[in-house]
């Protein structure tokens, strides 16, 4: 029987692929527009003009202040690599939140009202993040709530 191969590898052989850089791309544009889709809602919206909003489509008006909260804080964590998989997956619901939303106004985001494009394509770059790993440069790795390769 062989022994396992160990995860860590030398840093000074380390060189990532193309994959890795990819993933590394994907994950750190995911992030800025995490935190761009937060910065929105307090810099143009205002938070409290969000929670306004929230009411009027019949959520409680005091969630904008946790989502907007999640959003930076979750999106700088993406952008940086901490935890990134796991926190794209985490994050979901709220692009999920997005697009119920924004159903009625039809698919271009550009709509009166705004479509629901814009989010669903966030989801759907989240779960690929998920799938896919945090890439060449990451802060913090884990392999929580991560799919495994069946066993050979």
């Amino acid at each position: 029987m062989e022994p396992p191969v160990s995860p860590i590898r030398d840093a000074s052989s380390y060189s990532p692929s193309s994959t890795d850089l990819g993933i590394s791309l994907l994950r750190f544009s995911l992030g800025v527009m995490w935190m761009a889709h937060a910065l929105l809602k307090l810099l143009v919206f205002t938070l409290p003009g969000t929670a306004g909003f929230f009411a009027s489509v019949g959520l409680p008006g005091w969630l904008a202040y946790p989502v907007f909260a999640v959003e930076l804080l979750g999106g700088l964590a993406i952008a940086v690599g901490l935890y990134a998989r796991q926190l794209s997956l985490l994050l979901m619901p709220i692009l999920l939140g997005a697009v119920w939303v924004h159903l009625p106004n039809g698919w271009v985001h550009t709509s009166a009202g705004g479509g629901w494009e814009y989010p669903l394509f966030l989801c759907v770059s989240s779960l690929a993040l998920w799938l896919l790993g945090d890439g060449a440069v990451a802060i913090r790795r884990s392999s929580w709530l991560v799919p495994r390769p069946a066993a050979a």
